[in-house]
């Protein structure tokens, strides 16, 4: 019996979906039983305190100066525009709630994300491929509250601190090309900003950067402890978390937005 054009394909298809909706299923079961081995005594606050010193306070450069650069070129663009029609005295009511809602969570996930999630795959990648996560399970001990549970707790704890650095550095950056490029006073910017800024703008931006952390600590440690083929398999576990949680997190965004835009 002849098959069908396109069986093969169609075929192909279903497969990536399982193997999708099984990845999907195993990253959040993984990030339960992290958040439930979190109030297991004993509580590693150890280890969830070195976790925020090399994931987050390494990561400050990346997010300062995404921060800072961020801040020039929206403040620009949008003053460049809103001087077309002369109220270029009240972009920072635009800036502070774009950076707020959007630019700073967002761009903090895509890029400090992005070496925190390949870090934490790297190093759980090559624990598995050097047979060290058999050897913790041989002495007893719990490889997911060991290694998963600190570092997703790290990523819950250091996404909003930075998101909220970044809010504040991308105001100040914004506030000095307005005044080097269109002789807007700085009493002037952060006074419209502040009218303009409520509480809900703020913790909207910081409620999402939890959830982006969550992510981002459930899809590295995930990919880390599914890494197959030796030391090859982990330059491909690592590629695929950048890819995985930069779409994730954009994907979330979207249904983050509207949630928060509802309330």
């Amino acid at each position: 019996m002849r098959p069908r054009p396109g069986g093969g394909g169609l075929s192909r298809g279903k497969f990536r979906m399982v193997q999708v909706t099984r990845e999907l299923g195993g990253m959040v079961l993984l990030g339960a039983r992290a958040l439930r081995r979190a109030f297991q005594r004993p509580l590693a606050l150890g280890d969830v305190a070195y976790q925020v010193e090399m994931l987050g306070i390494k990561s400050m450069s990346i997010a300062l100066l995404t921060a800072i650069f961020a801040g020039l070129v929206i403040t620009l663009q949008f003053a460049f525009f809103m001087a077309r029609f002369g109220v270029q005295h009240s972009v920072g009511r635009v800036v502070v709630l774009t950076l707020f809602r959007e630019l700073g969570p967002v761009l903090t996930a895509l890029t400090v994300g992005s070496r925190i999630g390949s870090g934490i795959t790297a190093e759980l990648g090559s624990m598995k491929v050097t047979e060290q996560l058999d050897a913790i399970r041989a002495l007893g001990a719990d490889p997911i509250k060991k290694l998963v549970t600190p570092r997703v707790l790290a990523c819950l704890l250091i996404f909003p601190a930075l998101t909220a650095l970044a809010d504040v550095v991308g105001l100040i950056a914004g506030s000095w090309v307005v005044y080097a490029e269109y002789n807007l006073p700085f009493k002037e910017f952060y006074r419209t900003a502040i009218e303009t800024a409520t509480l809900l703008d703020f913790t909207s931006g910081i409620g999402k950067s939890v959830v982006f952390g969550g992510i981002i600590g459930v899809v590295g440690c995930y990919k880390g402890f599914s890494v197959q083929g030796g030391t090859e398999g982990v330059g491909k576990a690592t590629t695929e978390t950048v890819a995985i949680t930069s779409v994730v997190v954009c994907l979330s965004d979207f249904f983050l937005t509207k949630l928060f835009l509802s309330l």
